[in-house]
């Protein structure tokens, strides 16, 4: 699976005028099964979506698409998950 964190370069205030977009692209997503979590950074200097595991070429793509490009860079780190809490078994080995 991927982690992938969002860090604003440009002012929350931008971020917020993409916000609606950014939702409806995470919805597209989180409803294809690709997308497992996602969350605010606290402080809000961006976010995180941990993604299940596919090809990374798909990642890179799926990522462009979404409209936060606009005011976030995208640090991506794979991570193969080895343990797992009993509720997260699921992550272990995708």
């Amino acid at each position: 699976m991927y982690v992938v964190y969002l860090n604003y370069f440009r002012p929350a205030e931008e971020a917020d005028a993409l916000l609606a977009p950014h939702i409806e692209w995470l919805d597209r997503y989180f409803d294809s099964g690709d997308f497992i979590a996602a969350g605010r950074k606290d402080p809000r200097t961006g976010g995180m979506v941990l993604v299940k595991e596919m090809d990374r070429a798909r990642l890179d793509t799926i990522l462009a698409e979404d409209p936060f490009v606009a005011v976030a860079h995208y640090d991506v780190t794979k991570v193969n998950v080895t343990r797992a809490a009993g509720a997260f078994e699921g992550l272990k080995g995708i």
